[in-house]
């Protein structure tokens, strides 16, 4: 069974969704328990922190719920972002 998937855009305090998100965040539920992961620069996905920070309201940016595929969508952006950046 596939666990369930949550993906977040990581929006920084003082910008409007409509601006570029900072970053990418996802909920997997493992049967185990859930676990947090955020995008790296190399595109690949490391444990954080950052979703249950903001859930209690610790994080200096705020989280929007996105769709799987507005998470593949901003993935290739940020790929084409930190590629120009190399």
């Amino acid at each position: 069974m596939t666990p369930e998937i949550q993906y977040y855009a990581v929006i920084a305090v003082g910008r409007g969704q409509a601006r570029m998100p900072s970053g990418l965040a996802r909920r997997i539920y493992e049967p185990d328990g859930p676990v947090d992961q955020t995008l790296r620069r190399d595109l690949g996905w490391m444990p954080d922190s950052a979703i249950v920070e903001w859930e209690y309201g610790d994080l200096g940016a705020e989280l929007v719920k996105i769709t799987e595929d507005d998470a593949a969508r901003l993935r290739e952006a940020f790929r084409a972002r930190w590629a120009g950046l190399s």
